[in-house]
């Protein structure tokens, strides 16, 4: 018998995102993001998955259960969201006078959104969703009162799968038996992991510049 004792989650860490830049049929391209995005300003994330589960059935019995998942929603409160990033994801007309039009039926950019999870003792798990739209956002507001309250705003973010297999996130976990050893957060988050070779590559350059001693 093998007991082991999991850390437990201690804190939600920052939030990373980069917008895709389309291919030529302006489709998601999986292979072409703008610079990372970093921000500081997430209170909670709540992850909801959206999937189906049906049982085939054969000689009189459950033969098996077939689960398929369609896609995440991310709602990301937050205590504040750089505006000229909320109106691109939102497919906003921004003007270069600094008018930006908003409410009419546009094509909403894809963009990787990527969050880390901070666990007790040091431990932690860096997640990348590479294939994201907003849904939809708050923009609620009250009046202020004699003492400061917080005012946060909520972005729902849906998650699709980015590759022909289904897969919706990648992500690597501290805990983790395989995790790549000297690999950190700035590391992982500087542009989207797609596929393994991504992460390859990535640890390989990382042990070799910690081997040229930079």
């Amino acid at each position: 018998m093998t007991t082991k004792r999991p850390m437990i989650k201690e804190s939600v860490g920052a939030q990373y995102y980069a917008f895709n830049t389309p291919g030529e049929n302006g489709e998601f391209d999986p292979e072409s993001y703008e610079t990372t995005i970093k921000t500081e300003t997430v209170k909670t994330i709540s992850t909801t998955e959206n999937a189906e589960s049906t049982t085939v059935k054969a000689s009189g019995k459950d033969y098996e259960t077939v689960n398929q998942a369609s896609n995440v929603e991310l709602a990301v409160e937050v205590v504040a969201f750089d505006p000229d990033d909320l109106a691109k994801m939102r497919g906003d007309n921004i003007d270069t006078s600094g008018l930006i039009s908003s409410g009419r039926n546009a094509k909403r950019p894809f963009f990787a959104y990527g969050k880390v999870v901070k666990k007790v003792g040091g431990g932690f798990r860096y997640d990348w969703y590479p294939k994201c739209q907003l849904v939809e956002n708050t923009d609620d507001i009250t009046t202020k009162e004699d003492t400061f309250s917080e005012q946060n705003d909520t972005v729902t973010i849906r998650c699709y799968a980015f590759n022909d297999i289904g897969d919706i996130k990648n992500y690597v976990d501290s805990e983790s038996a395989n995790f790549p050893e000297g690999l950190t957060e700035e590391a992982f988050f500087t542009a989207p992991i797609i596929t393994v070779a991504d992460l390859t590559a990535l640890t390989t350059s990382l042990q070799n510049t910690e081997g040229q001693g930079v």
